[in-house]
């Protein structure tokens, strides 16, 4: 640390040591190349700055606002946060339903956006979706703005507390990027499956669970939101937490909260706590693999839907050749750890070019989005691009068995 304040120090003092030309024609090449790539641009050298400042005890110099601004933009670089891969969405309803008619749906779509580095982060689209199976996206600018975190960050980059984030009050959710905050996220957030929980008496909170990579293990942890602008990221506590691929089910089950995991490696298990934050319970089996696509390993695609028929539960299989397909099950609505029925052959493949990609042969989700009597599914394919499938629930109750 040490190293790193004197050698800021030093970058401060040969910029402070320009000439008024020289600072003035450093700054207008650095506007004329970035001013126009990203949003609040002089905004943000003058935050940097003042995070500078404080590092280094610069107050009170004597330095002008145009030379601060120049500083700022030292201690600043570009990172293309979806440059090497976007993938493995998950959808839920918008917290804003206002307008909406004839059925349509509101909804929130989070992404893992891969970049330089190979560092994942979460990023958010925002759109409508129609009763008849089609959808609107909402317009997404080329700016966007990293959420910001509180003064709980200071105390728990490396421990197992909860951090808070929010959105910048001027950027809209499908401008926003949540990148890691903590050193228990430092390799990447993973795979964030939502789902809109029901408290009961319409008391929604809307609860992701997600990877956390440090670089060299794992845990899971939950994203935790009333209004897609503060968020709660707190690690989850317990046996199963050290495992990855956890899904909330969107209401509790016989007074407990419910979710799925994959605690071996390879199969299925319900899981059981009382506590949302905490869970010891290392589950009983769900799902083993049975049918070909899937003898290598199974998982789940996202947190369970609830139909008339009882709990649909999109599932991946992993096959030969490392080839990801998606398939679905059917949990019983009062007792989920029965399976009722499940497809013997996947819903959803990659083929032709859906195969070729930054990781090839792969089509995977983290959840759907029922819209009347139709499903709307965001997949992931190869991890370079998203595609969207609609399927209503009864023909695809009519390929289980």
């Amino acid at each position: 640390m040490g190293g790193d304040r004197a050698r800021a120090a030093k970058l401060v003092a040969d910029i402070v040591a320009l000439s008024e030309d020289q600072a003035d024609s450093e700054y207008a090449e650095v506007l004329r190349d970035f001013e126009e790539r990203h949003w609040q641009t002089e905004k943000l050298f003058e935050e940097r700055y003042a995070e500078i400042e404080a590092m280094l005890g610069l107050h009170g110099s004597p330095i002008s606002p145009a030379r601060k601004r120049l500083i700022g933009a030292y201690f600043c670089h570009e990172y293309t946060y979806a440059a090497a891969a976007l993938m493995n969405p998950s959808i839920v309803p918008h917290p804003d339903q206002s307008g909406m008619n004839e059925g349509a749906v509101r909804f929130v779509m989070s992404l893992r956006a891969v970049g330089e580095g190979h560092i994942s982060s979460i990023v958010f689209r925002e759109g409508i979706a129609k009763r008849d199976g089609t959808f609107d996206l909402w317009p997404q600018s080329h700016f966007a703005t990293s959420m910001l975190p509180d003064d709980s960050l200071a105390a728990c980059r490396a421990g197992d507390c909860a951090v808070t984030l929010h959105r910048h009050a001027d950027s809209s959710l499908t401008n926003s990027v949540i990148f890691p905050v903590t050193e228990k996220q430092a390799g990447g957030l993973e795979d964030l499956r939502l789902v809109r929980f029901d408290h009961g008496d319409g008391d929604y909170e809307w609860i992701g669970t997600y990877t956390a990579y440090s670089g060299s293990a794992i845990r899971s942890e939950l994203l935790r939101t009333r209004d897609f602008r503060r968020f709660l990221l707190e690690p989850i506590l317990g046996r199963a937490g050290r495992n990855k691929g956890m899904a909330l089910f969107p209401q509790k089950i016989g007074g407990r909260y419910c979710m799925v995991g994959r605690q071996d490696g390879k199969n299925l298990y319900l899981l059981t706590s009382d506590d949302l934050e905490r869970w010891d319970d290392e589950g009983v089996l769900l799902m083993e693999p049975e049918f070909p696509w899937e003898f290598v390993q199974i998982g789940n695609c996202g947190s369970p839907i609830l139909t008339d028929e009882g709990w649909l539960l999109l599932t991946h299989g992993v096959g030969a050749m490392r080839r990801y397909a998606v398939g679905c099950a059917l949990l019983d609505r009062d007792n989920p750890s029965k399976v009722i029925a499940r497809t013997s052959k996947p819903i959803l493949t990659a083929i032709d070019t859906d195969r070729f990609g930054y990781v090839p042969n792969v089509v995977y989700t983290c959840g759907a989005l029922m819209v009347g009597s139709q499903m709307l599914m965001p997949y992931g394919i190869s991890d370079s691009a998203v595609g969207f499938a609609t399927q209503s629930v009864s023909e695809l109750l009519a390929l289980m068995r």
